[in-house]
């Protein structure tokens, strides 16, 4: 079953057509490359996924729910979780990681939080002692790792990843890709995965769509 499908997707500002009849799908524990050159509207459809804007026309689908205009977007965002190119604008600078990866579990009523943040950590190749580290403390590598940690903490179907390597460097960029085809080998979590670069993409592997202006 797919985690993610996209039906029939337009959008346009004045008089300019984004894009127009997008159609894909991505299956759980699939990553579904998005490539296309700077401009060409990626930003615009995920905003479009994540619920950020409307689309003019079209319909998306979210583990079988239809989500196109859900007005309970806490629901949706229990099961799709978006990971930024900027890592660290992505954090509240006077927070410590520790708050900032246990926000979401606090927002749902989770139990033993502190202890599931620290194994989060670990998860992703941290150490625990990281919940007391701020955003400014860290590398990029790392604060990408931490935000992973604060996207997967909620057990989400669906990760957006959205230029999420373009900002480190070649190593840092194989360990973090490293990471998410771990994680959705293991955890069968839908990855879509935004990009111009598709040499990132021959890393992650998996189907590739490339998006064009209509």
């Amino acid at each position: 079953m797919a985690i993610l499908e996209v039906k029939h997707l337009k959008k346009s500002f004045g008089d300019k057509i984004i894009f127009n009849d997008i159609n894909f799908s991505v299956d759980a524990g699939e990553c579904l490359g998005i490539v296309g050159r700077s401009g060409c509207g990626k930003s615009t459809l995920v905003k479009i996924i994540a619920r950020f804007i409307p689309a003019d026309s079209g319909e998306i689908f979210l583990d079988g729910q239809n989500i196109t205009n859900e007005k309970n977007l806490k629901s949706i965002y229990a099961k799709m979780q978006m990971i930024f190119q900027m890592p660290e604008d992505s954090f509240d600078p006077r927070k410590n990681l520790g708050w900032s990866i246990s926000e979401p579990m606090r927002n749902f009523n989770f139990k033993n939080i502190d202890e599931r943040t620290k194994n989060l950590l670990i998860e992703v190749g941290l150490t625990p002692d990281f919940v007391e580290k701020y955003p400014h403390e860290v590398s990029g590598g790392q604060c990408q790792r931490a935000a992973i940690a604060r996207a997967i903490s909620l057990s989400p179907k669906l990760l957006i990843c959205d230029e999420a390597t373009s900002a480190l460097d070649v190593t840092t960029q194989s360990q973090i890709i490293s990471l998410l085809n771990k994680l959705r080998t293991e955890k069968q979590i839908a990855i879509l995965f935004i990009t111009h670069d598709l040499k990132i993409l021959e890393k992650i592997g998996g189907r590739v769509f490339k998006f064009e202006n209509k």
